[in-house]
């Protein structure tokens, strides 16, 4: 689905980007954010992309277009359009169950449908809790240790998100294609696109021209000013969990992958509408999330997004023809806070309160 020709008048657009600079400058300043980048898509074309500040405080290195930024469970965006891509090549059935396609699950999971694990609405217990992985071993330890539990709810009863949703989904992805998770994204996503800059991994990877991740988070030590001084975030995604959050992206190369979503480049627009849909509880409710994305408001004014690690987001505005970007390197900085502000920037009406 193509963005709907709204094209602003030149000098519209031109003030439009000059108050995205002020405002994005001034935010910074207020949150204290050391690195970011900005971009905005207007009616699939690009009309701002920049950077700002430092990816690395301690050695004075600038952000600049080609820093890496972790988006975190906005990855979860990337699946959803992995698992709509499977189901346009009928390789997946999104109403059917995951056993179909994963034979060891424990018998409470296997009228799981695949839906429910892409809107949160599985019920499943969550693999990792505030300390980790659960299980207090490795990653076969705990995805042991999650099989064990019981569900948190019944299955389609409530939205609840977790990790374990997406893990399970890499899993169906890497039975169905024969390729493990990362090669068949870099394939079918990555190299389709142009985002030769994207790949994946967390604080423990060396992955060059990675943005420092930084945090204002007290650390509970001695120090006098031990809850106001910025601080290294150490933040860990196990492979197996890479589905739910684990790439690493710069804002020009996801505007180039939010602009192929749109314009049909790697789902038909039948799926595409599919993915933004909300998921249906069994009340009939809307669920919180579509097919990988939150759904933030369904009506008078579609957006959905993906928002990751508190302090990376996009937020699409279809209806608008409008994506914004913006990825940070401060943890708790939480972006889409202030996206809808640069959206209206842009013409876009205030969100509905909910």
């Amino acid at each position: 689905m193509s963005f709907p020709c709204l094209a602003l008048a030149a000098t519209s657009l031109q003030d439009a980007n000059t108050l995205t600079r002020k405002f994005v400058q001034q935010t910074m300043t207020d949150q204290r954010i050391p690195g970011l980048q900005v971009a905005v898509i207007k009616d699939g074309q690009v009309v701002l992309s920049e950077s700002y500040g430092l990816a690395n405080v301690e050695n004075q290195v600038p952000v600049t277009p080609k820093t890496r930024f972790p988006i975190n469970s906005a990855t979860k965006s990337f699946t959803g359009v992995a698992m709509m891509q499977l189901a346009q090549a009928g390789k997946v059935d999104l109403d059917a169950p995951a056993s179909r396609h994963l034979d060891d699950l424990p018998a409470a999971w296997r009228t799981i449908r695949v839906r429910q694990l892409l809107g949160h609405t599985s019920g499943l217990p969550d693999i990792v809790d505030q300390r980790g992985l659960i299980g207090g071993g490795n990653e076969a330890a705990a995805w042991t240790a999650v099989k064990a539990l019981p569900l948190g709810a019944p299955v389609g009863e409530r939205f609840a998100y977790n990790q374990t949703n997406y893990g399970l989904l890499a899993q169906i992805i890497v039975k169905q294609t024969k390729l493990p998770y990362e090669q068949y994204m870099a394939q079918r996503q990555f190299a389709v696109v142009g985002m030769p800059l994207t790949t994946f991994g967390d604080s423990y990877d060396l992955v060059a021209n990675a943005a420092t991740i930084y945090s204002y988070t007290p650390r509970g030590t001695l120090a006098k000013n031990d809850g106001d001084r910025l601080s290294r975030w150490v933040y860990d995604m196990p492979y197996s969990l890479w589905a739910g959050g684990g790439i690493q992206t710069t804002a020009e190369e996801l505007s180039r992958w939010l602009i192929a979503v749109s314009d049909g480049r790697l789902i038909d627009q039948a799926h595409l509408r599919r993915m933004w849909t909300p998921e249906k509880l069994n009340s009939g409710a809307d669920g919180a999330w579509g097919a990988g994305w939150p759904v933030l408001q369904a009506s008078p004014t579609r957006q959905v997004a993906g928002i990751g690690g508190a302090r990376a987001a996009f937020v699409v505005y279809p209806d608008e023809g409008l994506a914004v970007v913006l990825l940070t390197n401060l943890a708790g900085a939480n972006p889409q806070r202030f996206i809808p502000k640069i959206a209206e920037f842009y013409g876009v009406a205030p969100a509905v309160a909910r």
